[in-house]
């Protein structure tokens, strides 16, 4: 009898222990769990402010290409007109010249003998 007294007060001691390191763990996991889950809501807020800004980058990013295809745009036919105007000038200035010599022809020079 008193060996199985003394045995049942063993067994209720570890029940007690194993009862008390279950409840720690518990407490321990729940505020594990909490943490995890704040953890988890910040970085969910993370997450979705920077696919916000990546969305926004994106439309400026759209923006300013467009921009860059109107500038370029621009410059191009200024590059164009630059590199005509000499062909331009060449062209006027033989113009002027040919212009010249009619008024001339027609004031009585004689260009026959040239």
């Amino acid at each position: 009898m008193t060996e199985a007294e003394t045995e049942e007060k063993d067994s209720q001691e570890d029940y007690d222990r194993t009862i008390a390191g279950a409840k720690d763990k518990r407490t321990t996991d729940s505020k594990t769990l909490t943490s995890k889950a704040a953890e988890k809501a910040d970085l969910e807020s993370d997450l979705q402010a920077a696919k916000d800004d990546s969305a926004s980058t994106a439309k400026a990013l759209m923006a300013t290409d467009k921009y860059l295809s109107q500038l370029h745009a621009e410059c191009d036919w200024l590059t164009h007109t630059v590199a005509d105007f000499d062909a331009r000038k060449e062209a006027r200035s033989g113009e002027i010249d040919a212009l010249g010599k009619a008024k001339a022809v027609l004031s009585g020079a004689d260009y026959s003998l040239l």
